[in-house]
C-alpha cells in the first residue's frame, strides 16, 4: 500500500478546524485533524509533508512520525510542524485500522474499561470559532445561541448551569471566571474587586449542590506567578479539583514553584509537544494531572508515549479536546486504553451542536461517561458532501507517477 494523495479541508464555518485526508492507491482513506492557523498548517502539509509522505508505506507510522516530529525547526514547540504531523499520525491510525478492521482502541492494546467518566468544559456555540477565544464578561456580550451555552451560564447562573450538568449525568466541570480580568490586565495582576468577581461562581456551584460536581478552574496560561498564587489562594475554599494551566509553560520550574505554593492540584498541559517537553514537566515534578491534545502533541504516536511516561510517573492524564470532532475520537481510543486515563473532557456545546455537521459517527456520551467507538479505524468519516460545500476550501497534493 502506498500514499498516493494528501487532501487538506477547511470549513469556513468553523475556520479554526484543519482536516486531513491520506488517500492511498488501494482504496482507503484515513482521516485526522488538528486546530489553529489552518492557512499555516496546509502549509506545512503540502509543502513539507506531501514530498515526504507520497509514495510511502502509509503503515510504517513510527518511522513516519520520528520524520516529521523532527524538521531542523519547529521540533521544540506545537507549532505547524507539529500540528501538522499529528494530524497526518491521526490518519494513518485510522488507516491502519481500517487496513485491518479493527478499531484504534484495540490496536492501542486493547480497552482497559468499557466507558471514562467526562468532564464537561464550559464553552459554547461560539467559543473557538473565530480566531481567539471567546470572552464573556458580566457586563459585556452575554448572547445565549443555544440551550448549551454554558460560557455565558458560568458567568451569569452557574448555579443552574451545574444542576443542568448534573441532570444529563455530568458529575465535573471547567470553567475561566478569571479570564477577563487577565485580558484587562495583561495578567500583571487582579484587584481584589476582581478577585471577588472571580471567585463568585466557584461560592454559587457549591452553595446550590455542595460537592455533587467536580469544578476545574482554567486559567489559559495567562497569569504571572504571584497573581496565578493569589487566585489559588482565593479559591481554596471551594475544593477545586485542579488549576489547569496556570502560567505560561515556558518555564517548568515556576510550574513547579507553584505547585509547591498552592493546595490546589495541577494540571498541564495541554500547548505541550512531543514527550520530551512531557518529560521535563514530569521530571520536575510540576504537575499532578497531564493534559494533552492530540492534535498538537504529535498525534496518537505521541499520546501512547506520554500517557506511558504519565502513568511511570504516578500520574493520570485526561486528554484534551476543545476544539474539533476527530481529536475528540481519537482522544476517546487513547483514553479507553490508557490505563491511568481519568476524563475525557467534551464540550457539549460542540457535540450535541457542530461536530454533527462534520463527522458521520461521534461517540455515545450518556449518563457522564464516553463509550467505545466500534467501526474500524477512528469509527468515523467526514460527513459525504462536506467538501461541496460553499464555504469549505480543498487543497490537494497528489503523487505524481
Amino acid at each position: 500500500m502506498r500514499v498516493t494523495a494528501i487532501e487538506t479541508i477547511h470549513v469556513g464555518a468553523y475556520p479554526n478546524i484543519t482536516f486531513v485526508e491520506v488517500e492511498t492507491d488501494e482504496g482507503l482513506t484515513g482521516l485526522g485533524e488538528t486546530f489553529r492557523t489552518p492557512k499555516a498548517v496546509a502549509a506545512q502539509l503540502h509543502e513539507t509533508v506531501a514530498p515526504y509522505l507520497l509514495g510511502r508505506d502509509p503503515l510504517t507510522i513510527d518511522a513516519h512520525s520520528h520524520a516529521l516530529l523532527n524538521p531542523y525547526i519547529g521540533f521544540a514547540s506545537s507549532g505547524v510542524e507539529i500540528r501538522a504531523a499529528s494530524a497526518v499520525n491521526i490518519a494513518l491510525w485510522d488507516l491502519w485500522g481500517k487496513s485491518v478492521g479493527q478499531p484504534i482502541h484495540a490496536l492501542l492494546g486493547g480497552l482497559t474499561r468499557d466507558k471514562i467518566r467526562v468532564y464537561n468544559t464550559c464553552a459554547g456555540y461560539s467559543y473557538n470559532q473565530a480566531g481567539g477565544r471567546r470572552i464573556v464578561t458580566t457586563t459585556g456580550d452575554t448572547t445565549v445561541i443555544g440551550p448549551y451555552d454554558d460560557q455565558v451560564a458560568f458567568t451569569q447562573r452557574p448555579a443552574d448551569l451545574a444542576q443542568s450538568l448534573l441532570d444529563m449525568g455530568i458529575t465535573a466541570m471547567k470553567i475561566w471566571p478569571f479570564d477577563p480580568f487577565a485580558v484587562a490586565t495583561g495578567g500583571r495582576d487582579i484587584s481584589a474587586d476582581d478577585l471577588r468577581t472571580g471567585v463568585e461562581p466557584f461560592r454559587k456551584i457549591r452553595a446550590a449542590v455542595g460537592n455533587a460536581i467536580d469544578i476545574m478552574c482554567e486559567f489559559h496560561s495567562l497569569w504571572n506567578l504571584p497573581t496565578a498564587v493569589r487566585i489559588a489562594d482565593a479559591l481554596s475554599d471551594y475544593d477545586v479539583f485542579w488549576s489547569e494551566d496556570p502560567v505560561k509553560m515556558v518555564d517548568l520550574d515556576v510550574l513547579a514553584d507553584y505547585r509547591s505554593r498552592v493546595s490546589i492540584p495541577v494540571c498541564a498541559s495541554e500547548t505541550l509537544a512531543t514527550r520530551h517537553a512531557f518529560r521535563e514537566l514530569l521530571a520536575k515534578q510540576a504537575v499532578d494531572y497531564v493534559m494533552l491534545d492530540l492534535g498538537w502533541c504529535g498525534g496518537l504516536s505521541e499520546a501512547k508515549l506520554i500517557a506511558g511516561m504519565a502513568e511511570a510517573a504516578l500520574r493520570p492524564i485526561a486528554p484534551h479536546d476543545c476544539t474539533g470532532p476527530v481529536v475528540l475520537i481519537a482522544s476517546l481510543h487513547l483514553a479507553l486504553n490508557a490505563p491511568n486515563a481519568m476524563f475525557q473532557e467534551v464540550v457539549r456545546a460542540y457535540y450535541t451542536g457542530f461536530y454533527r455537521e462534520l463527522v458521520t459517527e461521534l461517540p455515545r456520551i450518556e449518563n457522564g461517561e464516553a463509550y467505545p467507538m466500534t467501526g474500524a479505524g477512528l469509527g468515523t468519516a467526514l460527513v459525504p458532501g462536506l467538501k461541496q460545500r460553499a464555504d469549505v476550501t480543498v487543497q490537494r497534493s497528489t503523487l505524481h507517477r
